[in-house]
Protein backbone atom coordinates (compact mmCIF):
# COMPACT_ATOMS: atom_id res chain seq x y z
CA UNK A 1 0.00 0.00 0.00
CA UNK A 2 1.05 3.42 -0.12
CA UNK A 3 1.06 6.31 2.11
CA UNK A 4 -2.48 7.78 1.47
CA UNK A 5 -3.91 3.83 1.78
CA UNK A 6 -1.61 2.94 5.19
CA UNK A 7 -3.54 5.96 6.37
CA UNK A 8 -6.61 4.70 5.99
CA UNK A 9 -6.13 1.61 6.88
CA UNK A 10 -4.88 2.71 9.99
CA UNK A 11 -8.27 4.42 10.74
CA UNK A 12 -10.65 1.65 9.68
CA UNK A 13 -8.51 -0.34 12.07
CA UNK A 14 -8.99 2.33 14.98
CA UNK A 15 -12.79 2.28 14.45
CA UNK A 16 -13.15 -1.40 14.40
CA UNK A 17 -10.55 -2.22 17.58
CA UNK A 18 -12.81 0.90 19.04
CA UNK A 19 -16.33 -0.26 18.25
CA UNK A 20 -15.69 -3.72 19.32
CA UNK A 21 -15.00 -2.58 22.64
CA UNK A 22 -11.20 -3.59 22.32
CA UNK A 23 -10.16 0.29 23.18
CA UNK A 24 -11.75 2.84 25.24
CA UNK A 25 -11.20 6.86 25.37
CA UNK A 26 -8.13 7.74 23.72
CA UNK A 27 -6.04 4.73 25.17
CA UNK A 28 -4.29 2.51 22.59
CA UNK A 29 -2.40 3.46 19.84
CA UNK A 30 -1.60 2.80 15.89
CA UNK A 31 1.66 2.72 14.04
CA UNK A 32 2.82 1.55 10.51
CA UNK A 33 6.28 1.53 8.84
CA UNK A 34 6.77 3.40 6.01
CA UNK A 35 9.92 3.44 3.75
CA UNK A 36 10.52 7.25 5.42
CA UNK A 37 9.31 6.77 8.52
CA UNK A 38 6.53 5.68 10.16
CA UNK A 39 3.14 6.60 10.64
CA UNK A 40 1.62 6.71 14.81
CA UNK A 41 -1.75 7.59 16.14
CA UNK A 42 -1.73 10.94 17.83
CA UNK A 43 -2.24 11.80 21.43
CA UNK A 44 -5.10 12.16 23.42
CA UNK A 45 -6.93 10.78 20.43
CA UNK A 46 -9.78 7.71 20.34
CA UNK A 47 -8.78 5.36 17.62
CA UNK A 48 -12.51 5.51 16.78
CA UNK A 49 -12.57 9.06 15.54
CA UNK A 50 -8.97 8.82 13.40
CA UNK A 51 -8.49 11.83 10.72
CA UNK A 52 -5.94 10.04 7.94
CA UNK A 53 -4.34 13.58 7.42
CA UNK A 54 -3.66 14.10 11.20
CA UNK A 55 -1.59 10.95 11.90
CA UNK A 56 1.53 11.79 13.25
CA UNK A 57 4.39 10.96 10.81
CA UNK A 58 7.49 10.85 12.23
CA UNK A 59 11.31 9.93 11.20
CA UNK A 60 13.42 7.26 12.52
CA UNK A 61 15.32 9.52 14.93
CA UNK A 62 11.51 10.35 16.58
CA UNK A 63 11.15 13.40 15.45
CA UNK A 64 7.75 15.38 14.02
CA UNK A 65 7.62 15.30 10.56
CA UNK A 66 3.93 16.01 9.99
CA UNK A 67 0.16 15.63 11.70
CA UNK A 68 -0.20 16.16 15.02
CA UNK A 69 1.93 15.73 17.96
CA UNK A 70 1.90 11.75 18.58
CA UNK A 71 1.09 9.81 21.60
CA UNK A 72 3.36 10.09 24.54
CA UNK A 73 4.37 6.12 23.61
CA UNK A 74 6.10 6.81 20.80
CA UNK A 75 8.94 4.74 21.74
CA UNK A 76 7.54 2.00 22.56
CA UNK A 77 7.04 1.58 18.47
CA UNK A 78 10.24 3.09 18.26
CA UNK A 79 12.13 0.01 20.32
CA UNK A 80 10.29 -2.50 18.71
CA UNK A 81 10.89 -1.61 15.13
CA UNK A 82 14.47 -0.72 15.30
CA UNK A 83 14.74 -4.23 17.07
CA UNK A 84 12.05 -6.24 14.83
CA UNK A 85 13.31 -5.33 10.73
CA UNK A 86 10.71 -7.52 9.76
CA UNK A 87 7.95 -5.42 11.61
CA UNK A 88 5.79 -3.57 9.51
CA UNK A 89 3.27 -2.42 12.09
CA UNK A 90 2.04 -2.37 15.70
CA UNK A 91 -0.86 -2.20 17.80
CA UNK A 92 -0.87 -1.31 21.46
CA UNK A 93 -4.18 -1.54 23.40
CA UNK A 94 -5.27 -1.82 26.93
CA UNK A 95 -7.82 -4.51 25.66
CA UNK A 96 -9.68 -5.75 29.23
CA UNK A 97 -8.53 -9.32 29.51
CA UNK A 98 -4.86 -8.74 28.72
CA UNK A 99 -4.79 -5.52 30.77
CA UNK A 100 -6.28 -7.56 33.52
CA UNK A 101 -4.06 -10.60 33.04
CA UNK A 102 -1.08 -8.18 33.32
CA UNK A 103 -2.05 -6.73 36.82
CA UNK A 104 -1.79 -10.27 38.27
CA UNK A 105 0.68 -11.56 40.63
CA UNK A 106 2.36 -14.90 40.09
CA UNK A 107 2.95 -14.88 36.35
CA UNK A 108 5.81 -16.56 34.32
CA UNK A 109 7.86 -13.60 33.55
CA UNK A 110 9.24 -15.12 30.57
CA UNK A 111 5.92 -16.74 29.30
CA UNK A 112 2.98 -14.94 31.00
CA UNK A 113 0.37 -16.50 29.39
CA UNK A 114 0.62 -20.69 28.61
CA UNK A 115 0.07 -21.92 25.49
CA UNK A 116 -3.70 -22.83 25.86
CA UNK A 117 -4.46 -23.14 21.92
CA UNK A 118 -2.01 -23.79 18.56
CA UNK A 119 -3.45 -20.19 17.12
CA UNK A 120 -1.50 -18.13 20.22
CA UNK A 121 1.18 -20.00 19.81
CA UNK A 122 1.42 -18.93 15.96
CA UNK A 123 0.57 -15.55 16.56
CA UNK A 124 2.13 -15.20 19.46
CA UNK A 125 4.35 -17.55 20.78
CA UNK A 126 5.86 -16.86 23.96
CA UNK A 127 4.43 -13.74 25.72
CA UNK A 128 7.21 -11.87 28.10
CA UNK A 129 6.27 -9.62 30.61
CA UNK A 130 8.00 -6.31 31.17
CA UNK A 131 7.61 -4.96 34.74
CA UNK A 132 5.48 -1.99 35.32
CA UNK A 133 6.78 1.71 33.99
CA UNK A 134 4.84 4.64 34.51
CA UNK A 135 3.37 6.04 30.98
CA UNK A 136 5.76 7.73 29.04
CA UNK A 137 8.97 6.35 31.35
CA UNK A 138 11.68 6.09 28.93
CA UNK A 139 12.64 3.31 30.64
CA UNK A 140 10.28 1.51 29.00
CA UNK A 141 11.43 1.10 25.66
CA UNK A 142 14.84 -0.05 27.06
CA UNK A 143 12.81 -2.89 28.61
CA UNK A 144 11.28 -3.39 25.47
CA UNK A 145 14.63 -3.27 23.40
CA UNK A 146 15.74 -5.93 25.41
CA UNK A 147 13.10 -8.39 24.40
CA UNK A 148 12.34 -7.46 21.09
CA UNK A 149 14.19 -9.12 19.24
CA UNK A 150 12.98 -11.91 20.28
CA UNK A 151 9.45 -11.61 20.87
CA UNK A 152 6.96 -9.93 18.56
CA UNK A 153 4.86 -9.40 21.54
CA UNK A 154 5.46 -8.90 24.85
CA UNK A 155 2.81 -7.65 27.66
CA UNK A 156 3.72 -4.20 29.96
CA UNK A 157 2.98 -4.74 33.31
CA UNK A 158 -0.33 -2.80 34.93
CA UNK A 159 -1.06 -1.61 31.57
CA UNK A 160 -0.96 -3.56 28.53
CA UNK A 161 -0.13 -5.45 25.14
CA UNK A 162 2.33 -4.57 22.49
CA UNK A 163 1.75 -6.35 19.46
CA UNK A 164 3.65 -6.56 16.13
CA UNK A 165 3.14 -7.66 12.47
CA UNK A 166 4.46 -8.09 8.80
CA UNK A 167 1.73 -5.80 8.15
CA UNK A 168 -1.70 -4.18 9.91
CA UNK A 169 -3.37 -6.51 9.06
CA UNK A 170 -1.15 -9.68 10.88
CA UNK A 171 -0.72 -6.87 14.34
CA UNK A 172 -3.82 -6.64 14.42
CA UNK A 173 -5.07 -10.13 14.32
CA UNK A 174 -2.30 -11.16 16.61
CA UNK A 175 -3.48 -8.45 18.93
CA UNK A 176 -7.12 -9.87 19.02
CA UNK A 177 -5.61 -13.63 19.29
CA UNK A 178 -3.62 -12.43 22.22
CA UNK A 179 -7.06 -10.98 24.18
CA UNK A 180 -8.89 -14.14 23.09
CA UNK A 181 -6.40 -16.18 24.99
CA UNK A 182 -6.12 -13.69 27.86
CA UNK A 183 -9.96 -14.68 28.36
CA UNK A 184 -9.49 -18.02 28.01
CA UNK A 185 -6.63 -18.22 30.95
CA UNK A 186 -8.71 -16.37 32.63
CA UNK A 187 -11.64 -18.42 32.79
CA UNK A 188 -9.62 -21.63 33.44
CA UNK A 189 -7.61 -20.33 36.48
CA UNK A 190 -7.87 -22.87 39.04
CA UNK A 191 -8.81 -25.69 36.45
CA UNK A 192 -5.75 -27.13 35.57
CA UNK A 193 -6.07 -26.70 31.82
CA UNK A 194 -4.22 -28.75 29.46
CA UNK A 195 -1.68 -26.78 27.69
CA UNK A 196 0.44 -27.23 24.72
CA UNK A 197 3.36 -29.30 25.29
CA UNK A 198 6.99 -28.59 23.45
CA UNK A 199 6.53 -31.51 21.08
CA UNK A 200 3.64 -30.04 20.09
CA UNK A 201 4.90 -26.38 20.22
CA UNK A 202 7.93 -27.60 18.14
CA UNK A 203 5.55 -29.34 15.72
CA UNK A 204 3.88 -26.20 15.19
CA UNK A 205 7.40 -24.06 14.68
CA UNK A 206 8.38 -26.16 12.19
CA UNK A 207 4.93 -26.32 10.24
CA UNK A 208 4.39 -22.65 10.02
CA UNK A 209 8.43 -21.06 9.81
CA UNK A 210 7.44 -19.49 12.98
CA UNK A 211 10.11 -17.01 14.34
CA UNK A 212 7.78 -15.42 17.60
Amino acid sequence: MNESALREEICRCGKSLHDRGLTAGSSGNISVRLDDGWLLTPTNASLGALDPVRLSKLDWQGRLVSGDAPSKEAFLHRAMYEERAGAGAIVHLHSTHSAAVSCMSGLDPCNCIPALTAYFVMKIGKLPLIPYHRPGDPELGHAIRGLAGRHSAVLLANHGPVVSGQSLEAALYAAEELEETAKLFLLLRGHNPRVLNEEQIAELKTVFNLDN
